[in-house]
């Protein structure tokens, strides 16, 4: 089994996984005052809750947009296992060629969800990532990373309309009924959803127009479940993608 983690701005996921199985996968939050001990006790605490022991865990890999936290996770993944965690960065081979103005700026999350999603699904394929950024990441006919959107996350647009405005109110994500709402807080939640079902839609008819060509359309992270049904394009759900990333650049890269 190897140890994935994923260190977003928000939250960190961090599951056991090998080529037979996804054993675990949990959610803690990204927090830059934490130290590598408390961090530890997290993932110890998680280790135990699924009953895996570090014997069971031959390697660990962390992929992070949090620079300044790489090597407190890095050390508390040390203290709990006794392994040296890779860390995904330039110079780790992908098996896929990166084709942007400078590769080495490209977020390691992008590169691990296009690299699980290549091995895995159909050419040409988009992948979108909803965390606190939305990201929609492009592979063409060839495989090749050819680039993407980032726009901001929908909790990010949702939490900064409520507190930006005197009497809208912070909403539950709900699924929402008719798209012409009769109060208030429908309207907000029908306008959120609805509003980024529809813009997903139209940059994956807009990026297909530009490849000339259909494409598989591959979403994760913690709100697609809430969007996707939502959207009128066919779209895959998997919670696993980083995962399944995280363990094929591992095994490419020991």
């Amino acid at each position: 089994m190897i140890l994935a983690i994923d260190m977003g701005n928000s939250n960190i996921v961090i599951g056991g996984i090998d080529e037979q199985h996804s054993y675990f996968m949990e959610r803690i939050t990204t927090d830059t005052r934490k130290t590598d001990l408390e961090y530890a006790i997290s993932i110890k605490n998680i280790l135990e809750l699924w009953h895996v022991t570090p014997p069971d865990i031959e390697g660990a890999i962390l992929s992070s947009v949090v620079p300044p936290l790489n090597p407190i996770l890095l050390n508390a993944v040390r203290k709990v296992t006794g392994l040296d965690c890779k860390l995904v960065g330039s110079g780790m081979k992908t098996g896929m060629n990166i084709r942007m103005d400078d590769p080495k700026k490209v977020g390691s999350d992008l590169i691990v969800d296009s690299v699980a999603a290549k091995a895995n699904y159909p050419l040409p394929i988009i992948v979108i990532d909803m965390g606190t950024a939305t990201t929609i990441t492009t592979l063409d006919q060839k495989g090749d990373y050819v680039g993407g959107i980032i726009y901001p996350g929908l909790r990010v647009s949702l939490d900064t309309l409520s507190s930006r405005t005197a009497q809208l109110p912070h909403i539950d994500l709900e699924k929402p009924g008719a798209i012409i709402a009769k109060n208030t807080i429908e309207s907000m939640r029908s306008g959120i959803l609805y509003g980024t079902a529809a813009m997903m839609d139209g940059c994956i008819e807009r990026i297909q127009e530009e490849l000339g060509e259909k494409a598989t359309v591959v979403a994760t992270g913690g709100l697609a479940p809430f969007v996707t049904p939502l959207c009128r394009n066919k779209i895959i759900i998997d919670d696993n993608l980083l995962l399944k990333g995280l363990l094929i650049l591992y095994r490419k890269n020991t």
